[in-house]
């Protein structure tokens, strides 16, 4: 039967003395021997290398006082939270309980703040966020550029949040942070098939550009106010176009924009969202439709060409008869568009002339 105990506690270590399962306190460094003929000595050897102290028992070790001076104990209520630093750098988060962290060693520092504040703030709030320990009692978001976040706390509405990195505790509130981008968007209304009043079946693209005014009522108003806003354009459209027959839809494309854009505005208010503009991308016309309107194009334009014709005719024909009754007049001047003619002909052939009427050489030396 073994009779004594050796054990050997170095310097950057300490045991934890138990006899018959009760603490009896702290042993330093060196080598150590204990009585014990019936195995009830149990020396537990810790290191103090690690700064945190952990132990199934260490709520007996912290009543007993032996820590006090060689570590700090840290006794967390239910509203409270600790942040541990570690030789100046962030190590931990801690949530309600007891704990310990050796002295000497390495440099321990505890923050201690109050968790009954659902919202966590904090100079150095995002080294604390990349912590493993932070995702255990931490909700964290992270509001993006040219958004706003609308805050929530238990179903309720609080405020509005900007752009930036926020922290939540577990268990103090259920928090909830909607990302609203107040950024200009745009929305494709597109492959919309409407009957005009005249029974025509046309398909429409149309555009939508529009922007967040007011967050909390985009989000508290609908859960999806740009889904909305995109059936209130299909709405908006087919009432617009089907009011209208083929012709004047064909002509009117900004009016009838500008109609669904005042249409949607008040609708859009309404979701806490502003219309910028609206209009028709695109009219596409069935087939058959697109033959018809080809031909009657065509019709028209060949009846105006040959419209044109005519009046090219008509003030040709005016044109000649004034020069008719003119030289019919004036029988010398057409004596001399008589002798202009014969000089063209004259002048692109040769032949030659005569004269073989009496008198007429002198009549045509007279007329020159």
């Amino acid at each position: 039967m073994l009779l004594f105990k050796r054990v050997k506690v170095r310097d950057d270590e300490v045991g934890l003395l138990f006899r018959d399962g009760e603490f009896r306190g702290l042993i330093e460094a060196g080598t150590h021997w204990f009585v014990d003929p019936f195995r009830r000595v149990v020396v537990e050897v810790v290191s103090k290398r690690v700064p945190g102290f952990v132990h199934a028992r260490l709520d007996q070790v912290v009543r007993s006082g032996e820590l006090k001076g060689r570590a700090t104990v840290v006794d967390l209520k239910d509203d409270q939270r600790g942040l541990v630093w570690v030789d100046g750098r962030f190590a931990s988060v801690l949530g309600p309980g007891l704990y310990a962290y050796w002295l000497g060693c390495r440099e321990v520092r505890v923050e201690v703040v109050d968790a009954r504040a659902a919202r966590f703030e904090h100079d150095d709030l995002r080294t604390i966020v990349r912590s493993p320990s932070a995702g255990a009692l931490l909700d964290v978001c992270n509001v993006g550029r040219g958004s706003e976040g609308v805050l929530f706390l238990d179903g309720r509405y609080v405020g509005l949040l900007a752009p930036g990195l926020y922290a939540f505790w577990r268990g103090a509130a259920d928090a909830r942070v909607v990302e609203v981008d107040r950024r200009e968007a745009t929305i494709d209304v597109a492959g919309q098939e409407i009957m005009t009043a005249d029974k025509v079946t046309l398909r429409l693209n149309a555009v939508v550009a529009y922007s967040v005014t007011d967050p909390r009522r985009a989000v508290c108003t609908t859960d999806d106010a740009k889904g909305a806003l995109y059936r209130e354009a299909q709405l908006a459209l087919r009432a617009v176009v089907g009011a209208r027959d083929l012709d004047t839809l064909l002509g009117d494309k900004d009016v009838i924009a500008r109609e669904v854009e005042q249409m949607l505005a008040r609708r859009a208010e309404e979701l806490g969202l502003a219309v910028l503009s609206a209009g028709l991308r695109d009219v596409i016309l069935p087939g058959d439709m697109k033959e018809l309107m080809n031909k009657v194009t065509e019709a028209r334009k060949a009846a105006e060409a040959n419209l044109v014709t005519r009046r090219e005719e008509t003030a040709a024909i005016r044109s000649q008869a004034n020069t008719a009754k003119l030289l019919a007049d004036n029988p010398t001047l057409m004596r001399l568009r008589e002798l202009e003619a014969l000089e063209k002909i004259a002048s692109a052939s040769n032949f030659s002339v005569n004269l073989g009427e009496k008198g007429l050489a002198e009549r045509v030396m007279n007329l020159l």
